[in-house]
């Protein structure tokens, strides 16, 4: 009989058993995403795709594609000053939308958010203008600023503060005027998201501070403002991408007029497009549009979005 002291057991190799492929649940995920996946495809890969396509050409959009041009429309649109005037339209949108807008629902937020009563009447009245329509909206506010008869410069010369103005027909003022009704119909969407933001900050934690000894003003500026951080960032990055593609309230107020004063890159775009048969050309404008808002939705997801989607899992 052999004595197992001293001797060492082999250990017993069990073949590897490959994970074979759930090859149902696969179907099912393709099975799900494909309606979509289609319905994304036709209606926004596509049309980029022949976006790209017709700005190489000089067309009319009525005969066929033959002249081809290659980028002279591009080099046209970045080299032509009414162009480069609508893009810096644009981004003074975007700022004021930063400097004026947003702070201003911030504090409305802090003001309906807890502790007012009746803040959900509030929060009910500022919201309304957001659910009118562009159209509409630029329909009644074109009559609040008739130079002749209309509500504020009626207002005006009750209080004895002037004659009024042209506000919509007067370069230096068509642009802000176009804002200040911006500004009315959007703040309440972003007042909403900043009351969102501040109902899932504890109240505790500010009650601890206020005991230790903080005001009001350490407490918002120390606890509630970077608890909100990620609430603003998403609302400064929704402002500036709406206000980079903003259309339907200047075309229905002033058509980007008066000389160009409130041209946009959208109302260009749709003036060289469709009302003077440019398509090729109104293509190109379209595309430098789309290039400028992915490569600032790019870039503001990477730098400033970043630490937000990775908490989120969204970024890897």
């Amino acid at each position: 009989m052999q004595s197992s002291l001293g001797t060492k057991s082999t250990p017993i190799i069990q073949p590897v058993q490959r994970r074979r492929p759930r090859y149902g649940r696969i179907f099912t995920i393709v099975l799900f995403l494909l309606p979509a996946a289609a319905v994304y495809i036709y209606f926004v890969i596509l049309p980029i795709g022949q976006s790209v396509f017709y700005s190489l050409f000089r067309w009319n959009g009525l005969g066929p594609l033959e002249n081809f041009i290659g980028l002279d429309n591009y080099t046209k649109a970045l080299g032509d000053k009414v162009f480069v005037g609508a893009l810096s339209h644009n981004l003074l949108i975007a700022v004021l939308s930063i400097v004026i807008q947003l702070p201003l629902s911030l504090v409305l937020a802090l003001l309906v958010a807890r502790h007012l009563p009746g803040r959900s009447v509030f929060r009910m009245i500022f919201f309304l203008p957001y659910v009118l329509s562009d159209v509409t909206t630029g329909v009644i506010w074109s009559f609040v600023y008739k130079p002749d008869n209309g509500l504020l410069n009626t207002a005006l010369r009750n209080l004895n503060l002037g004659d009024g103005q042209a506000w919509l027909g007067t370069p230096n003022l068509a642009l802000y005027a176009v804002f200040v009704v911006m500004c009315w119909k959007y703040f309440g969407f972003h007042l909403i998201l900043y009351v969102a933001g501040l109902q899932q900050i504890p109240a505790d934690l500010e009650e601890a501070a206020k005991m230790d000894g903080a005001s009001n003003f350490q407490v918002l500026r120390h606890i509630t403002v970077p608890l909100l951080g990620g609430t603003i960032r998403i609302s400064v990055f929704l402002s500036i991408l709406g206000a980079l593609q903003y259309f339907d309230l200047i075309w229905v107020m002033t058509l980007g007029g008066p000389v160009n004063a409130s041209e946009t890159m959208a109302t260009y775009m749709i003036k060289n497009g469709f009302q003077r048969f440019q398509l090729g050309y109104g293509s190109a404008v379209g595309v430098i549009l789309f290039l400028v808002c992915f490569v600032f939705s790019l870039a503001y997801q990477r730098m400033v979005l970043h630490r937000d989607l990775a908490g989120s899992g969204a970024l890897t």
